[in-house]
């Protein structure tokens, strides 16, 4: 499964939210409308799903394990009724209807919680952010570039290795399971609560609030909108989208595809997910790359989808280019770009050694999209095929 840290600012934090099992992003309050990181923090959450595990980062040391779980169907929710606009929406005027609430100040608001239990326990005992990284060097990529974000997320195999080394270094704890090393926890009385609140209630993540205010026209003005509007339709499987971009069990976005360097300067795949071999995970069979563009996709950008292409290509594939399918999405494209794409976005490979089998890649789908104001959903269209 896959696995996210939540980056927090003291110990009694990671205590409290041990204790009742639950987890909100405290964020800066919207004016008018979202920002980037606001989408990309909906985006991070439309991705979680239940069996993903939960660690904890306070002062350059780790805490975990937990993994998120279901609530009535969902491992989270929007912390109000879906119904609800939160550019518009007042604390103090809903503070009964609220699935968590910190009472922050300071202008901050969470709209959108998730759920977790011990798996096996939250050890009190935390890991140094270097004892973590030198366990296992090639397996951590997103944690080498955790700067400046509320939480990131990460792939099974890295997910594993932070498990290992934390099991590794909590051995005794995992015999002893005394109160001195493993942190209490009430989840299961708390999570009734929220179970009675959202049986009979709709607090879905709402999609629609981050989409509408970025429509001109069925363009968005934000392509981190478009980020998280795509993840949210793929992982709560719209059927129209599934069909143009596939099915994947694991997705993620703002992920890491370039050797280590300042953070700044890092490349980034705007989305990147994967998918099992049917019931032989963690066997994967495919992965996808996509390059998305609010406004219109041009020749460089086939380029820069390429770089990233090749970078899974080594970094995760061995050398087979047969197993990536990429994507560039934007609002729309020149004429000729499908001819571009024909001549540049073609890889010749070898696959095999005895015998050694000579290959094509050419799987780069150029995507239109439009947003649809009244069914609220990105709507996708193959260009010129």
């Amino acid at each position: 499964m896959a696995g996210y840290i939540f980056n927090l600012d003291s110990e009694d934090s990671l205590k409290l939210y041990i204790n009742n099992g639950i987890y909100a992003t405290k964020i800066n309050y919207p004016v008018n409308r979202w920002r980037d990181f606001q989408e990309a923090t909906f985006a991070d959450y439309a991705t979680m799903k239940a069996g993903d595990n939960v660690y904890f980062f306070i002062k350059r040391n780790i805490y975990g394990i937990g993994e998120l779980t279901n609530i009535n169907n969902d491992c989270k929710y929007s912390n109000f009724l879906s119904i609800k606009d939160p550019l518009k929406v007042k604390y103090d005027e809903i503070n009964k209807e609220l699935l968590w609430n910190e009472n922050i100040i300071d202008n901050k608001f969470q709209p959108w919680v998730c759920f977790f239990k011990p798996a096996p326990y939250f050890f009190t005992k935390g890991i140094d952010m270097d004892d973590v990284l030198a366990s296992n060097p090639s397996a951590f990529k997103m944690l080498r570039a955790f700067w400046k974000v509320s939480f990131i997320k990460f792939d099974d195999e890295e997910n594993q290795a932070l498990k290992n080394i934390i099991l590794k270094f909590n051995q005794s704890c995992l015999q002893e399971h005394t109160s001195d090393c493993i942190y209490t926890t009430n989840y299961k009385y708390f999570h009734q609560e929220i179970d009675n609140k959202v049986k009979n209630n709709d607090y879905i993540l709402n999609l629609s609030t981050i989409l509408s205010c970025n429509d001109e026209d069925g363009r968005l003005t934000h392509e981190m909108a478009l980020e998280a509007g795509i993840l949210y339709q793929l992982s709560y499987r719209y059927p129209k989208t599934i069909d143009i971009l596939g099915e994947w069990d694991y997705l993620s976005h703002q992920v890491v595809a370039s050797p280590f360097k300042p953070i700044d300067y890092m490349d980034k795949m705007d989305i990147f997910g994967l998918k099992f071999i049917t019931g032989f995970a963690p066997m994967k069979s495919k992965y996808v790359v996509i390059e998305l563009k609010k406004d219109s996709g041009y020749n460089q950008d086939i380029e820069q989808l390429m770089k990233y292409v090749d970078w899974v290509k080594d970094e995760y594939c061995h050398g087979d280019y047969s197993m990536i399918e990429s994507f560039l999405i934007a609002f729309d494209f020149p004429e000729n770009i499908n001819e571009y794409k024909n001549n540049y976005a073609v890889r010749n490979y070898i696959i095999g050694r005895r015998p050694a089998k000579s290959s094509k890649w050419n799987n780069l789908n150029i995507v239109k999209y439009k947003y649809n104001k009244e069914l609220n959903e990105i709507e996708f269209i193959k260009f010129n095929e």
